[in-house]
């Protein structure tokens, strides 16, 4: 099968698996333990922590490992809620969030929080000026997406954080998909509160981290509780071949940023100049500022199901977010960019990696039509 669904997750690099395999059987000591084997342990791990917060451009202390950005979600997004509830309970986020965000604001909202949904246009902008006028007294926190994981639309972030600064609002974006398709000098400056997943950068998966500015608000409350970990911010036995797996894949994927930015960004060219040659095709946020790796396309006329069922051992792919794959919905960020539920419901994520090729691209577009219009021709309204 071609593999396009790197937005879902990536491979584990194999040297990032070789720098994380002596620590699974040699290295095994726990680092919280008190003597020699523990102690090394624990001093690769503030290593791995070092080496993160030193490409970012920010303390060590400012960042946490977590189990991913689902949970990273969930620590940033509580623990400021219930920090603030007393004097602010109202959290400003956007309709075209993760659903980890929007379940998880969803759940505050049935224990006292009030949480405002910015729309957005049919190219996944929020109205920032809606963003400014919604921001009250009792606002707490702003939570708006950094690059959409289904369009792989860019947020114009420094524009939001200009608005959050005025207020004197934190801000959290959800910079999952940002490692490695986008500069770190272009997000992290503007964002007060964001969370990472490794295996979205080639890392081990079940492993991320998020980052807290503590130079201009508080430090986040602990999530999870037990053992003092982590400053006692996240208690648990510290997973060191994890971390110095997402420690490694950060490293490499900052360092190798320009080479692969180029070459995956001609590969979506190519592949969408192919697409666009498909009548009653539309890219979705064509010509808007998205991941380089990133395209939504809409077929006219195209049960979205069975286009889906046609491709399954063909090419892996998906119809939006793979945290939200249970669905028989149409997605909910071309829902809130005001795309047709119909043409929702045929849509697809197609999302490049390292690994692709011209020859995959070529490929998967000779396929996507031969499967397209055995679809259509079988729908009376196609041509009608």
């Amino acid at each position: 099968m071609i593999y396009l669904d790197y937005n879902a997750t990536t491979f584990c690099d194999q040297e990032v698996l070789d720098h994380m395999l002596p620590y699974f059987t040699d290295k095994f000591a726990n680092p919280s333990s008190n003597h020699g084997l523990g102690w090394l342990n624990k001093e690769v791990i503030n290593d791995s922590k070092n080496l993160i917060s030193k490409i970012m451009g920010v303390k060590s202390d400012e960042i946490i490992f977590t189990s991913g950005s689902t949970e990273g979600i969930n620590m940033i997004i509580k623990s400021l809620f219930f920090q603030n509830k007393n004097e602010k309970n109202h959290i400003v986020t956007t309709k075209a969030e993760h659903k980890a965000v929007l379940d998880t604001c969803d759940w505050l909202s049935k224990n006292g929080a009030s949480v405002t949904y910015l729309n957005t246009d049919n190219n996944g902008r929020i109205d920032l000026n809606e963003l400014e006028n919604q921001i009250s007294d009792k606002t707490f926190l702003v939570s708006i997406i950094l690059a959409n994981n289904e369009t792989g639309y860019i947020q114009p972030i420094k524009k939001i954080k200009a608005i959050c600064y005025e207020k004197n609002i934190p801000l959290f974006s959800d910079a999952t998909q940002a490692i490695g398709k986008i500069k770190l000098k272009n997000y992290i400056p503007f964002v007060d509160y964001a969370c990472f997943s490794a295996h979205k950068f080639y890392g081990p998966k079940g492993i991320g981290f998020i980052y807290q500015n503590k130079k201009e608000f508080s430090s986040i409350e602990p999530f999870i509780h037990g053992g003092g970990q982590q400053e006692g911010l996240r208690g648990g036995t510290l997973n060191t071949p994890l971390i110095i797996g997402a420690s490694k894949a950060f490293e490499k994927a900052i360092k190798n940023f320009d080479s692969v930015y180029l070459k995956i960004k001609d590969l979506k060219n190519r592949l969408e100049k192919g697409l666009l040659e498909i009548e009653g095709t539309k890219i979705n946020c064509l010509g808007e500022e998205r991941l380089m790796n990133t395209t939504n396309v809409s077929f006219d006329y195209v049960d979205g199901d069975q286009l889906i069922n046609s491709l399954r051992t063909k090419i892996a792919l998906s119809n939006g977010s793979a945290c939200n794959s249970i669905s028989v919905n149409p997605s909910h960020v071309l829902l809130a960019m005001g795309i047709n539920p119909s043409l929702a419901f045929s849509s697809l994520r197609i999302s490049l990696g390292q690994n692709n090729t011209k020859e995959e691209i070529d490929q998967t577009i000779r396929i996507l039509k031969n499967e397209l219009k055995k679809i259509r021709e079988k729908n009376i309204l196609w041509k009608n």
